[in-house]
């Protein structure tokens, strides 16, 4: 198989980011390009703007999933490619059109030349938000093929390409989205005693934040809370009625999180009292950890060291957010960093991951599902 044709997917790919969901053209793509392959062991069927596909086995015992995310997200590309996005305003700027490309190698390559087991293709919608792995796993398309193994990658723009990073346990974090919005009084910059000021009331709030994870969490565990975003007021002379915050909160533990989210609703009524004004809290989307099985990701990294073209690294546990972690609630398997070497990083308008890495992930993949199918018992018994 020529693994140099899904470099050419992935610039497809790259051109035509689409928000969560709203996947249109992408999930067309898709189908089309399966249209073209053997369809003898091949079965597809989609669920919402996603895209779910069976290599039926020769011999099955149990299904082996490989998960693939679809959006992009809303920010004006900067590269110096010739294959920029078409859509202004978005990019495949998370890499998630070279998740995909090697996805449609496994389908390519697994079409062709079954193995004993199943293999489950999954393309999911909406990772970056509101979230669409819970949705997807909890519905009857995918619980009527539901795997028995569920594997992911991640590229990792500071891995030079050839690397496979991994860890047993937690690899990313609990995460939520934080958006608050502050309503007082408005009023002439002339007459600050007959308003409430919003923006001094977001300042406060913002600066006490700071003392949360500082003061509150176990300075054995860990935790963030950023704020990305402010905006209030009309005018320069004029005292803001509202304001607004928004940012994320990341924690290695649930039990920290659900700190975080216990002080920051008391310091609101600390700023509700103070400020004499009304806030609205909403904690969009949450994701829970990336929790790799043990004895499966250990079973995988002995295995990688056994290859010749790539590299293992046993990481650390990062504070990215992944909506893959619902599906490991419900299904033993692991998620891994794939190597691209890129001086930008995620979610940066000027990433530019080394295309290098399609192949070797591909190889990779192709190479450890044919191994896990020619082994003994259920995988989730290994």
């Amino acid at each position: 198989m020529d693994l140099t044709q899904f470099v050419q997917i992935r610039r497809d790919l790259h051109q035509i980011p689409e928000p969560g969901f709203k996947e249109y053209k992408t999930q067309q793509y898709i189908l089309d390009y399966l249209r073209q392959l053997p369809g003898e062991h091949l079965e597809a069927k989609t669920w919402r703007t996603g895209v779910l596909v069976k290599i039926k086995g020769k011999q099955p015992r149990q299904t082996i999933g490989y998960r693939a995310d679809m959006d992009g997200l809303p920010i004006q590309e900067q590269t110096t490619y010739s294959f920029k996005s078409k859509h202004p305003g978005y990019m495949h700027a998370c890499g998630h059109d070279v998740h995909m490309a090697i996805a449609l190698g496994l389908v390519t390559h697994f079409a062709r030349q079954p193995v004993d087991d199943n293999v489950l293709v999954i393309f999911q919608p909406a990772e970056e938000g509101p979230g669409g792995a819970q949705p997807m796993l909890e519905s009857q398309e995918f619980q009527s093929w539901k795997p028995d193994l569920m594997l992911a990658l991640h590229i990792a723009p500071d891995y030079p390409v050839g690397t496979i990073a991994t860890k047993e346990g937690i690899l990313f974090a609990n995460t939520s989205e934080l958006f608050i919005d502050f309503t007082g009084r408005g009023g002439h910059a002339a007459y600050p005693h007959l308003a409430n000021d919003m923006v001094v009331a977001a300042s406060h709030f913002v600066t006490q934040l700071q003392s949360v994870v500082s003061r509150n969490i176990d300075p054995l565990d860990s935790a963030v809370i950023t704020i990305g975003k402010i905006t209030g007021g009309e005018k320069q002379n004029i005292i803001a009625e509202t304001a607004r915050v928004e940012g994320t909160i990341r924690t290695l533990s649930m039990q920290s999180m659900n700190k975080v989210k216990g002080r920051i609703e008391a310091l609101l009524k600390g700023i509700e009292a103070g400020f004499e004004c009304s806030t609205v809290l909403d904690y969009g989307a949450n994701y829970c950890q990336v929790y790799n099985d043990p004895a499966l990701t250990r079973q995988f990294m002995n295995w990688v060291n056994t290859q010749q073209h790539v590299r293992l690294i046993e990481c650390q546990e990062a504070m990215t957010g992944e909506d893959f972690g619902y599906f490991l609630q419900a299904i033993p398997g692991f998620m891994f960093w794939l190597g691209v070497d890129s001086p930008y990083g995620l979610h940066h308008a000027r990433l530019e991951p080394k295309e290098e890495a399609i192949g070797v992930a591909i190889k990779l993949l192709i190479d450890y599902i044919t191994w896990k199918s020619g082994q003994d018992g259920a995988a989730i018994e290994q």
